[in-house]
């Protein structure tokens, strides 16, 4: 599939020496979802405002629809539909003129049918005559979105968009995302629930400290990085793992009563079964047990040692 956002040796160092993104490179495949997942600070929201053209970047070429972001902005702008993180509106302003107003100085015509498609689709038509000022926060959230929707964008980028909004509108917007996808539009988000990247993405990009750490298929991410974990219930508790279950690298609870075992998920069950024969062989009994798969959550801090 074609690449409709091409990122080269990016870099953004301000004046004050803070290094944003260090010759970071990406190639963003058009009617992908791609996660960009970080902690505060680490060069996410930078590279979104560069490539949106809000911010200049240091050196580096970024190119979306093949135009450079900085010689063909006019071009590169109209593609695009942000939702940023802050709640900028005009306050007095009513949310129908406010979304029409949006797509005209995109430089697109009026189109009354898809801008009411869009304010019904976020639950927003029964305020279109409301005054900004006049909405909840959720509310306010929703209107970005439906800004960033107005001109028909073929990328759209949703940075932190769900950050501190209700649980109604996150699974509105992501009924959003999952409509907008299938009809062909490229959406860039980052998150810091690492639970909705896990959810709806294709791929997964992990950002720290201004490096692309990796980008990476969500489900090859999973099966690389990812472990089991078998969780062991004991009958009596331990006050060690006997030596002959050394090769098994077993880890023991704290009041002894449990025995924790991580694996690979490709570990052929044979492996699992001769541990237990093992524990039964050293006299431990197991009452119950349990597996888990590792999280995005726990592969992102894993690599970052931070949490999203």
């Amino acid at each position: 599939m074609a690449s409709i956002i091409s990122i080269r040796d990016l870099t953004k160092t301000y004046a004050n020496g803070f290094s944003a993104l260090k010759g970071v490179s990406l190639d963003i495949e058009e009617g992908e979802i791609l996660a960009l997942l970080g902690p505060n600070g680490a060069g996410k929201t930078t590279m979104i405002s560069i490539i949106c053209g809000i911010v200049n970047p240091t050196s580096g070429v970024v190119t979306v629809g093949g135009h450079d972001v900085v010689k063909d902005f006019r071009q590169t702008r109209s593609l695009i539909g942000l939702v940023p993180q802050e709640l900028t509106t005009d306050q007095f302003e009513s949310v129908l003129n406010t979304v029409s107003f949006s797509r005209g100085i995109h430089g697109c015509k009026a189109n009354p049918a898809h801008i009411e498609k869009v304010l019904k689709s976020l639950s927003l038509w029964d305020k279109r005559n409301s005054a900004l000022r006049e909405l909840s926060g959720g509310m306010k959230r929703r209107v970005l979105i439906a800004k960033a929707l107005s001109h028909e964008p073929k990328v759209l980028f949703l940075d932190e968009p769900t950050a501190g909004v209700d649980v109604a509108l996150r699974r509105d917007m992501w009924s959003l995302v999952s409509d907008l996808r299938r009809e062909g539009v490229t959406i860039i988000l980052t998150t810091h629930y690492i639970e909705e990247a896990e959810e709806i993405a294709d791929r997964v990009g992990i950002v720290n400290k201004g490096e692309l750490l990796l980008v990476e298929d969500k489900a090859k991410l999973m099966g690389k990085l990812g472990r089991k974990q078998m969780v062991l219930d004991l009958v009596e508790p331990l006050k060690s793992i006997p030596g002959r279950l050394d090769e098994w690298d077993l880890k023991l609870s704290a009041d002894g009563m449990q025995i924790v075992y991580d694996y690979q998920p490709d570990a052929t069950p044979g492996s699992l079964m001769a541990l237990l024969a093992a524990l039964e062989l050293s006299s431990i009994a197991v009452s119950d047990m349990a597996s888990r798969q590792t999280s995005l959550e726990d592969i992102f801090v894993s690599m970052t040692g931070e949490k999203a």
